[in-house]
């Protein structure tokens, strides 16, 4: 049987953790920003960016050295840590044009899908 002072300790770290847990932004609600990128385009996405409402700058291409065919999905995770729920995309293709949607919220989308309307 645990002694009173083991039972205070273990309680006390209980209390701690969800004390932390609630005062971190992101952590306490942490919602999945995983969101599958779909082009329905007839173009290859070569860029794409997603960044935070409050970001003063777009991040960097989450494709990296890969490129977006017609058709082809993939799934990136946007969270960046800021706790941010409202993101902005810009999708870059490979014929120049450049397409931003704004206010995108990660949190309550699983896919994007960019088309030809």
């Amino acid at each position: 049987m645990a002694t009173l002072s083991t039972r205070l300790r273990a309680g006390l770290a209980l209390a701690v953790m969800v004390a932390t847990t609630a005062l971190t932004p992101g952590l306490a609600s942490a919602e999945d920003r995983r969101v599958r990128i779909i082009n329905e385009t007839s173009h290859i996405i070569v860029r794409f960016y997603a960044s935070n409402v409050g970001a003063t700058s777009w991040e960097e291409d989450i494709l990296g050295q890969d490129v977006l065919r017609p058709g082809q999905s993939v799934v990136v995770n946007v969270d960046d840590g800021s706790g941010y729920c409202l993101y902005d995309f810009k999708a870059v293709f490979d014929d120049g044009d450049s397409l931003v949607r704004q206010r995108v919220d990660v949190c309550k989308i699983s896919s994007y899908r960019y088309t030809e309307d």
